[in-house]
């Protein structure tokens, strides 16, 4: 690949100061550490007034209801978001809008159909298996209903667009909006006595606020744009134009399908192995892990558009200063914000959500220890994607969730709940070294050196 004339790359050479795409980087982390800032402080708040307003035995129930959920509409969901960067940057870029607009349709039609079956699904899987993930018997018709929520997880092609157009800002609030109404709602049912079935409807409520506001953020940027002049529903050729779309879509679901092992297996597993209270620990450690370390973690939505046009201008050298720059920020961080934990983390369990919930520290702990890893490689996994090298990162999921699972199972059953915090590092570590290594040769087979594009 050549680079453009006019192309803008940044220089090869100065201080990180003066690296314009570490502070466009940057700048887009920072819009979504605005709103992911208060999205933390209300999520553990609503975390904070459901456990305390209904006990660890009966908050693991609405985690383990919320946490199946979640996981049924990530599943079903395309991620579809992807193929809006990977196919809609050079749309754009030369001026294609009936291109970009089929590409739409197209991923528009991926969402409504995921959505439609990952509810059916989870409705059915609900009904007939719900005991079995720790439930109650007598909460399975309420989470037959909770589970519909999952209609509005699936909002993959508006994400796509916001980050396309540098929304960040939109993104960030989107989460905040969800998280402010959990909260907000959770402890009105709180003051007002309520049960599960109660702040059941809250958190239902919240998903839905969250994934009505990003579809009307989405469609209002592209009327902005002038994206939409000439919009219509119906029109064939929906995949013309767009090399290898399919096979990339169903790579990149595959691959975060692999993904929830990670995200919602150890919540889910830890209720049918050891039980409610379990998973109700399991998940505050999350939480907690997941907030601390979301300032570094928020670099990975920032990077894709930047790799993308990075990739479509054929600057291999930029790409890597700002996979190393960007990863040794992301990293130090992380690093940073598990010294705190270590250091903090009981007190702030204990002021939070109560003292019954301090047991969750030690395997808090080892799951901080995981997602510092996975921020040194935030950059591996999308820059594999963003240079159409998918099949490389879903062979990576594929071997660490054949690797996790069995290990997250067996520590469980042999370990405790701590096990799945090592069973969570050891897949970490496995994921880094793993992906570092195609990185490296996607490197080595690009060519150019250090400091100049490649030509």
């Amino acid at each position: 690949m050549t680079t453009p004339p006019g192309s803008g790359p940044s220089p090869s050479h100065g201080s990180w100061l003066r690296d314009t795409l570490l502070r466009r980087l940057l700048a887009n982390a920072s819009k979504l550490l605005g709103g992911k800032a208060l999205n933390a402080v209300f999520g553990l708040g609503a975390l904070a007034v459901a456990a305390r307003g209904l006990g660890v035995e009966q908050f693991g129930v609405l985690v383990l209801i919320h946490t199946f959920t979640q996981a049924v509409g990530e599943i079903a969901k395309f991620q579809s978001w992807q193929a809006v960067l990977r196919y809609g940057t050079p749309a754009l870029r030369e001026e294609r809008r009936g291109d970009f607009q089929r590409l739409l349709r197209f991923t528009v039609l991926l969402d409504g159909i995921s959505a439609v079956l990952g509810m059916a699904l989870a409705v059915a899987v609900a009904g007939l298996a719900g005991p079995a993930f720790g439930w109650p018997a007598e909460t399975v018709p309420a989470a037959m209903l909770y589970v519909t929520s999952c209609l509005f997880m699936v909002t993959a092609t508006p994400t796509g667009v916001l980050r396309l157009v540098d929304r960040f800002d939109l993104l960030a609030w989107q989460s905040t909006v969800g998280a402010a109404v959990r909260c907000l709602a959770g402890a009105l049912v709180w003051a007002a006595g309520g049960g599960l079935g109660a702040f059941l409807v809250a958190w239902y409520l919240a998903t839905a606020a969250a994934g009505i506001f990003l579809i009307a953020a989405g469609w209002r940027e592209l009327s902005r744009g002038g994206l939409l002049a000439g919009w219509r529903w119906r029109g064939g050729g929906l995949t013309a134009g767009f090399p290898g779309i399919w096979g990339f879509v169903w790579t990149t679901n595959l691959n975060t399908t692999l993904e929830l092992a990670f995200t919602h297996m150890g919540t889910l597993a830890a209720g049918a192995f050891l039980g409610t209270r379990e998973a109700a620990l399991f998940r505050i450690a999350r939480q907690f892990a997941d907030a601390l370390a979301k300032p570094a973690k928020l670099l990975v939505p920032a990077i894709y558009p930047e790799l993308a046009r990075l990739y479509a201008a054929g600057d291999v050298a930029s790409i890597r200063r700002l996979m190393q720059r960007s990863a040794l920020l992301a990293g130090l961080v992380a690093t940073a914000m598990m010294a705190a934990v270590w250091l903090l983390g009981e007190w702030v369990l204990r002021v939070i959500v109560g003292a019954e919930f301090v047991a969750a520290f030690p395997v808090m702990l080892w799951l901080v220890a995981g997602a510092v890893v996975g921020i040194w490689a935030f950059p591996l996994e999308p820059l594999l994607i963003s240079t159409g090298h998918a099949g490389a990162a879903l062979r990576v999921r594929l071997w660490s969730t054949a690797l996790y699972v069995p290990l997250l199972l067996l520590l469980l059953d042999t370990a405790g709940l701590i096990g799945a915090g090592w069973a969570a590092l050891a897949a970490s570590l496995f994921i880094f070294v793993a992906l570092l290594l195609p990185v490296i040769r996607w490197f080595d087979r690009s060519g150019g050196p250090p400091g100049q594009p490649r030509s």
